[in-house]
């Protein structure tokens, strides 16, 4: 039997305290056999239940897709979730040193781009600001999903973009057999001396199955080739000092990047009751991180007179005074490099139930005909408590965040002769503050509510996906008590076309509308992580966006070819517009709208089991490409665009052996507008050797020894807001096994 899941749906309020949803979620398990309850033989057995990324059809899709998981997502393990997935056609990351990397889909990013763990959102705070992490671990995933196309239909208000969703079996579904199943990885890097260990086991035990999984993941600051600031702000900084008649004096490089160390751990534990064709599960889960925050990334320098933040300090000073010692003392010993850092916490606990095949067996009634149509029906609820504070390097808390969230989400699936169709309700609540020196936005309580219908039909020589959503979205302004309403809508028509047994068409014709978020309304300060003073604008109205997708894919015998070319034209495009005004010393920008196009073309070929040196030989080519221009008067560029680039990886197999070699060519960007500098291109050249032994039992052991960025080049991802001050790691060598059984 099979579960298909949906987006996302929230109930409640996330004021609910962790104990209270513990008891609530308890009691669900506790009761769930009743609330399905069927009369079942009493030796019956346990039907595999599986809860697939997409509700509708597993094999073909009318949005394009990229699943990593097995060997490929162990091979791209990284500390962020962008570095994880920067390689793939289409995604980049907006790095913020190495603890900080958001995906970057098709030139989208922030709160375009939705970043969820098993199908509900992360509930960080990680769309607020580039310096802010993500809570998904990608070292304990199973697998890593993303949907390039506009997934708004599917997950709502911050979906225009795509989505990631990583899958972590957390809440445990049934699908593992009788017995214990786990996997340990650890690996070591000389650049930086990180280290990580990351663990998981899941059991069943007859009708309990259980999960466990802990990870810690430290390092310091990582080495860098030349610079560094890059040679425009250089030669910025010397045009700007020549200009006022003043002397430029170059800092010199300390060979690292200052405030690029981490430090993170954290752990969960799932239990769910799994019957015929259902289950009901908890996790409860946790994350710690300390990590510095790069590029210049400074507070205000002078003194503060001691009640600055009010009873701020009083509060919070004792909660992480001590906590980050160890990790930010002792970075390289020069306190003239000192950094900033962020220490955060993040506690959360997911319900979630399923079940899969119909609901009744009588179709002599028109409910018992509807119930027998029933194909699968889930329930999900995440409720999450989130804080960080934003350190000085004398140990100053001078910022801090707060988040508390609940999200829930219930999809009913059911089959009507040739068609499939999902129902679905989501629900969001979020209580997010912020206070202290760079408090640049107020406290703000944010509700959504959407109903989604998605449903798939196979005609003759075709299949449609097609779909439409309603979602009502609320910001409350907490300090002035101001509240904007919105109401977003989407509509989508996918076809699927085999124009024969080798080459597939698919097309997907969409419209959707996002709300602003609470940042883009109410922002009122400087936000130093960007260099900028924002004002939000509380009159922005819904964005607007028509969105074609066509995407061609080609397989026979060995060979894959897929092509995605997608174009999308906004109305009233959210963006950041610089008024030329300065305030704290800083450039301000105004939350503005205007008319954006982002147009692009990305793909991949794959072709496998070439025989070559007495093994097997696979080649795997990549590119993307992608233009954004805005409609305005004045500027026509739009910031933090990805430069194209073109990559090719070899993998040779010798039985237990794998050797894989990759380059790949960033180009320049230089398309920029007049208040952001250039990025010079690079190389980038990897390898990866391996050893997997064959062992007994099922078991498996992976000795690997990776290399990265092996011509130590210096490399910038112009993604990153912090590009021209912090370049990415120089020649890294990570030495590394993996256990499985």
């Amino acid at each position: 039997m099979t579960i298909r899941r949906l987006p996302e749906y929230r109930l409640c309020q996330s004021k609910a305290k962790a104990s209270g949803v513990l008891f609530l979620s308890l009691l669900t398990v506790c009761s769930a056999p009743n609330l399905f309850a069927e009369e079942t033989p009493a030796t019956s057995e346990f039907e595999e239940v599986v809860v697939r990324a997409h509700p509708l059809s597993a094999e073909g899709l009318a949005q394009s897709t990229i699943s990593l998981s097995g060997d490929a997502l162990a091979r791209s393990l990284a500390p962020n979730l962008g570095e994880v997935l920067g390689k793939q056609p289409g995604i980049h990351s907006s790095s913020f040193g190495a603890a900080v990397g958001r995906p970057v889909i098709h030139g989208l990013g922030g709160a375009r781009v939705r970043v969820m763990e098993d199908r509900l959102s992360s509930m960080d705070v990680s769309v607020t600001s580039g310096d802010h992490a993500t809570t998904v671990e990608p070292f304990i995933a199973d697998s890593i999903e993303v949907l390039k196309g506009p997934a708004t239909l599917l997950y709502g208000n911050g979906a225009v973009g795509g989505v990631v969703d990583v899958h972590t079996g957390r809440v445990p579904h049934g699908q593992q057999d009788q017995g214990i199943s786990g996997r340990v990885t650890a690996q070591g890097s000389d650049n930086e001396n990180q280290h990580a260990v990351a663990g998981r086991l899941d059991g069943r035990s007859e009708s309990i199955a259980w999960h466990i999984d802990a990870f810690d993941r430290r390092s310091s600051n990582y080495e860098i080739p030349g610079e560094t600031e890059s040679a425009a702000l250089i030669a910025q900084e010397e045009a700007e000092a020549a200009q006022s008649g003043e002397a430029h004096e170059e800092e010199e490089s300390p060979g690292f990047l200052p405030g690029s160390h981490f430090s993170t751990d954290g752990g969960a534990f799932g239990v769910s009751y799994v019957g015929d064709n259902w289950f009901s599960g908890i996790a409860i889960s946790q994350l710690n991180a300390v990590y510095g925050l790069p590029g210049g990334h400074g507070h205000h320098d002078e003194e503060h007179d001691g009640d600055h933040d009010g009873d701020h300090d009083d509060d919070h000073d004792g909660d992480h005074d001590g906590d980050h010692d160890g990790d930010h003392d002792g970075e390289h010993a020069d306190e003239d490099f000192a950094t900033p850092i962020l220490d955060m916490e993040q506690q959360r606990v997911d319900l979630e139930i399923g079940r899969a095949g119909p609901l009744s067996n009588n179709k002599s009634t028109l409910i018992g005909r509807a119930a027998s149509t029933v194909e699968s029906i889930n329930f999900r609820l995440g409720v999450n408590d989130y804080e960080h504070a934003e350190i000085e390097p004398d140990g100053e808390v001078a910022t801090f965040f707060e988040n508390e969230a609940l999200e829930a989400r219930l999809e009913i699936t059911h089959a009507l002769a040739n068609s499939k169709h999902v129902w679905g309700v989501q629900l969001e609540d979020r209580e997010f503050s912020v206070t202290g020196e760079e408090a640049f936005v107020p406290a703000v309580d944010s509700q959504n509510l959407g109903l989604f219908w998605l449903s798939e039909r196979e005609l003759d020589n075709l299949s449609l996906e097609m779909g439409l959503r309603l979602e009502q979205v609320e910001h409350k302004d907490q300090s002035s008590g101001t509240k904007e309403d919105f109401t977003a809508t989407a509509a989508s028509l996918g076809v699927i076309y085999p124009i024969n047994s080798d080459l597939t068409l698919t097309a997907n014709f969409g419209y959707a509308q996002r709300a602003p978020v609470g940042e883009e309304l109410f922002s009122n300060g400087a936000h130093l992580a960007t260099g900028r003073y924002e004002i939000g604008t509380a009159t922005l109205d819904e964005e607007s966006v028509y969105r074609t997708d066509v995407i061609l894919g080609w397989a026979k015998n060995a060979v894959e070819v897929n092509l995605n070319a997608y174009y999308a034209s906004f109305d009233d495009f959210i963006y950041q517009n610089p008024t030329g005004a300065e305030m704290d010393e800083l450039p301000v920008f105004l939350w503005s709208q205007a008319d954006a196009k982002f147009r692009g073309l990305d793909g991949e070929v794959r072709w496998n089991n070439i025989e070559l040196a007495g093994g097997n030989l696979a080649v795997r080519g990549f590119f993307d490409v992608i233009r954004a221009s805005l409609d305005t008067a004045g500027e026509s560029e739009l910031p933090l665009i990805p430069a194209d680039r073109i990559g090719l990886s070899l993998t040779q197999q010798w039985g237990d052996v794998a050797l894989i070699l990759e380059a790949m060519r960033v180009a320049d960007q230089d398309d920029v507008p007049s208040y952001e500098l250039p990025t010079e291109g690079f190389n980038d050249y990897d390898a990866h050797l391996e050893w997997q032994p064959t062992l007994a039992n099922g078991q498996q052991v992976t000795v690997f020894l990776r290399g990265e960025n092996l011509s130590d080049d210096e490399q910038r991802l112009h993604t990153s807001f912090i590009k021209d001050a912090a370049p990415q790691r120089g020649r890294t060598w990570t030495l590394g096994a993996r256990y499985q059984f």
